[in-house]
């Protein structure tokens, strides 16, 4: 069963370069290295340029958890904290397919 992510996270004003260019970072990373995941894509709010959404799907459950663990998952989350206003909020869907 596929699983969806989608995550909320508000920029601290003076941050976004930065938390832009480690979040592409890790992207490129979950890309090349989980084979479960379908899309990891990081998107700017039009009506709020300090929030931004991100939308993640993967092939199962275990492949998010395997996404959760991961010792770069790990390490962008540490550089990302000190760019954030708070925790990010987090809403897990199931997908809807055939």
């Amino acid at each position: 069963m596929a699983i969806g992510l989608l995550a909320t996270i508000t920029v601290l004003e003076g941050k976004n370069g930065e938390f832009e260019q480690t979040f592409l970072d890790l992207t490129e990373k979950v890309r090349a290295n989980e084979p479960g995941n379908v899309f990891y894509a990081l998107h700017k709010s039009g009506s709020d340029p300090q929030v931004y959404k991100v939308m993640e799907q993967y092939d199962s459950p275990e492949a998010l958890d395997a996404h959760g663990k991961s010792d770069y998952f790990r390490e962008a989350n540490k550089q990302l904290a000190g760019f954030v206003a708070g925790a990010p909020e987090i809403e897990i869907l199931e997908a809807v397919n055939r």
